[in-house]
């Protein structure tokens, strides 16, 4: 079982394989571990099968096709699922680990699904990490920066560090790390929605040039056009994923005692762009999709 940083005879298992376990991976000191792993409930529904198959090819990892082989013998398993996923994913892993295993809860969960996690786990005598990342993960990858929080915090610092990342600590309490990371999404997804609520509107009501003209009178430092296109590729291409994270902001919030209605009506828009069958930049290209064109 792990001690204080991995060595050539710990294994790693990922939960899930998407965009931030394929990026962390590629740039891991795998001179640290002996092997790496992975399984992705894609593997079982068929969804995007194909894609997933390459990606562990590409990346060297080994591609399970049930959790069991993933994470029967796994030391340090780090979980990278949507949102709305991680609860189920946390219980169902835990069947398979061995007291002292490390986990390391990197999804984009309110505090309080985090402690449910880490509830589900802590019987079985596992050490769960809530884990939070504060950027894309391109183009920095394992460079990317990331909050942990809870009483092995430290623990899972020295590891990750020695696989080349850039942990910092949050707190010792569970939760700590994700209650910054949604407190900050709140924010940065609910500017995207406002972006693509107003400059929808503006192309459909015929005012674009005007509204861009006047934004650009009133904060000229901002590229406004600029950040329009940014906001629609990402809600085009992680609209679900981001609109399931918004959730959980919005539920972090009611817990607080808080309306929670922009947080929604955020999780609602990046459902909507992340639901079209394209991935685009373009305001003309979502109004097509949406049968505005």
């Amino acid at each position: 079982m792990p001690g204080n940083g991995p060595d050539q005879s710990q294994r790693m298992a990922l939960r899930g394989f998407g965009e931030a376990a394929s990026a962390f991976v590629s740039g891991w000191d795998r001179s640290r571990l002996m092997s790496i792993s992975a399984f992705d409930e894609k593997i079982e529904t068929g969804i995007d099968r194909d894609a997933l198959l390459t990606r562990f090819e590409t990346h060297a990892v080994s591609g399970c096709t049930t959790p069991a082989e993933a994470f029967g013998d796994a030391d340090i398993v780090v979980s990278l699922v949507y949102a709305d996923r991680a609860l189920d994913a946390a219980a169902d892993t835990a069947r398979y680990l061995d007291k002292g295993t490390l986990y390391i809860d990197g999804n984009s969960c309110s505090p309080r699904t985090k402690a449910r996690a880490a509830e589900a786990l802590a019987g079985a005598g596992i050490d769960y990490i809530d884990m939070a990342i504060m950027a894309p993960v391109h183009p920095k990858k394992e460079k990317t920066p990331i909050l942990l929080a809870g009483p092995g915090a430290e623990r899972a610092a020295r590891l990750l560090t020695s696989l080349g990342m850039k942990p910092r600590i949050a707190g010792e309490r569970v939760g700590q790390a994700s209650a910054i990371k949604l407190t900050r999404s709140i924010m940065v997804k609910g500017l995207e929605a406002l972006m693509t609520e107003c400059f929808l509107s503006a192309r459909c009501g015929g005012v674009e040039d005007e509204v861009i003209a006047s934004l650009e009178a009133s904060d000229p430092d901002i590229d406004w056009k600029k950040r329009r296109a940014y906001a629609m590729d990402r809600m085009t291409v992680h609209g679900r994923r981001r609109a399931a994270e918004m959730e959980e902001a919005a539920n972090m919030v009611a817990e607080l005692g808080l309306p929670d209605d922009m947080a929604r009506a955020t999780a609602r828009w990046e459902r909507l762009l992340g639901e079209l069958p394209i991935t685009t930049d373009r305001v003309e290209d979502v109004l097509g999709a949406l049968g505005k064109g």
